[in-house]
């Protein structure tokens, strides 16, 4: 029986099937991050299969999922062994709780992350997602700076336009004023400074003509704002290896490098948020790696599990966790489901997928060509620029090519709600048509695929945006 059979009982054609639960959705559902008078205009797609990197709807039609669902499924849909694993673990121990005790899979992830993760990080908080993960990462700067003897670094800065999460905490650190504004007041300390896209770099006030003095500018603006606010008042920089929101920004040769000695001056933690980007999005399984710098701090989840079971943790020097060996002190911080039995079964299993197929290297190897199947798209004159790295790529959408003249928010509106988001899926693409910066695509496919694939998203790209520009 499938899942739709399972949940509208009624055996009837699909159609009805698929009209019950449209209904439902309209009735009960709170979708996130999406305008739920959508969803009671015109309902919401229902997707009830997956295998490899396809997508299918409640219909039966079939989708290319470059996205991975969100950032998420990196070794593909359907691995029957990765169920199995969830399966196997349940029978054994369903649940217990990592608050004074322990189980035999948290305790194995706890040592292949460690094993994994560069420099002294050594030590696993575990959490369910994302968000706690980076929130464990906030409190945890603030508690170990207390301990020390540094009770006023309490303040983080961050990147302009970068998502690190919507708990209260974790929101302060999250770069997107639109994301911010109902919630006043967030938590306080948050302080931004400028990302590094290089495409827009001269409307930032940096260098525009050479990538590696860009990446000093932007790098030295840490600096800036720690010597603004006082370094005995700032505890860590939250940054993305490649940041996400405004559109994979990579970031310039020598500018992690250079962020870790402003750090490091300074005793600034620096915590790098791989909750994308690790796992072989961008060929290793922490990307920090990739772009050789050692964090004091690593946040991650996502497909850590491949996305088959909910899980995230935060991976801590020794340092960090040095304070918290010895005497009564303890971190209050912790979450129920957190390095849960089953997710920790198959983040285990996941991972050895992604050892016995190379997943890590097939990124490494195929990542140009998948570029160069992108860059192709320059030759339209709404693409403006192509960025990324890995498996993780960004279309930017320009009105002048010449000029790099974005579009207006009522244009944006009309180019990415009224028409991309709705075209792409139409035409079988499943990916992100985003604006919270300027306009971009966004492209982060399983991790399996290959040539023949990125020739396919571009032939799907090339047609759906032809005719978006024709529409301007």
């Amino acid at each position: 029986m499938t899942l739709t059979e399972q949940l509208v009982p009624d055996s009837g054609p699909a159609d009805d099937r698929t009209a019950a639960l449209t209904k439902k959705a309209a009735d009960h559902l709170w979708m996130h991050f999406t305008r739920q008078s959508v969803l009671e205009r015109d309902g919401v797609p229902i997707i009830v299969k997956g295998e490899g990197h396809h997508i299918w709807d409640s219909h039966g039609k079939r989708y290319f999922d470059g996205l991975s669902g969100l950032f998420v499924v990196n070794a593909g849909h359907g691995r029957r062994r990765l169920a199995q694993a969830a399966a196997k673990q349940a029978e054994e121990l369903a649940f217990f709780p990592i608050w004074s005790y322990a189980h035999p899979s948290a305790i194995e992830l706890a040592e292949r992350l460690a094993l994994a993760a560069p420099g002294d990080l050594n030590r696993v908080f575990f959490s369910t997602g994302g968000g706690e993960a980076v929130e464990t990462a906030f409190k945890l700067a603030k508690h170990f700076f207390k301990m020390t003897g540094k009770p006023m670094k309490t303040k983080v800065i961050s990147r302009a336009v970068a998502y690190h999460g919507t708990p209260q905490g974790a929101l302060a650190i999250t770069g997107i004023p639109g994301m911010k504004q109902m919630f006043e007041p967030v938590t306080p300390g948050g302080f931004r400074v400028p990302n590094t896209n290089f495409y827009r770099a001269a409307e930032a006030g940096g260098p525009a003509d050479d990538l590696e003095a860009f990446g000093r500018w932007a790098a030295d603006r840490i600096e800036e704002q720690i010597l603004f606010e006082g370094p005995d008042t700032v505890a860590a920089v939250f940054l993305e290896p490649v940041q996400n929101s405004g559109g994979c920004f990579p970031p310039p040769p020598g500018y992690f490098q250079r962020v870790r000695e402003i750090c490091d001056r300074h005793d600034v933690l620096l915590v790098s948020d791989e909750v994308i980007c690790a796992f072989g999005r961008v060929g290793n399984t922490f990307a920090c790696d990739t772009y050789g710098y050692v964090p004091d701090m690593i946040t991650c989840a996502k497909a850590m599990t491949s996305g088959y079971s909910p899980i995230g943790a935060t991976v801590i020097s020794d340092r960090i966790y040095e304070p918290f060996r010895h005497g009564t002190d303890y971190f209050p911080h912790g979450y129920t489901f957190a390095g849960h039995p089953v997710s920790a079964a198959v983040a285990l299993e996941n991972l050895d997928i992604f050892t016995e197929e190379g997943l890590n290297e097939r990124v490494r190897t195929k990542s140009p060509l998948f570029r160069a199947a992108l860059e192709r798209l320059t030759d339209l004159p709404i693409v403006g620029d192509v960025r990324g790295d890995g498996y993780f790529f960004g279309i930017e959408l320009v009105k002048d090519k010449a000029t790099k003249e974005t579009f207006t928010d009522a244009e944006s509106e009309r180019l990415l709600r009224g028409f991309l988001s709705g075209a792409l899926f139409e035409a079988g693409l499943y990916c992100r048509a985003d604006d919270r910066g300027d306009p971009v695509i966004q492209l982060a496919p399983p991790l399996t695929i290959g040539e023949p694939e990125f020739d396919e998203i571009e032939g799907i790209l090339r047609s759906v945006l032809t005719e978006a520009w024709a529409r301007l």
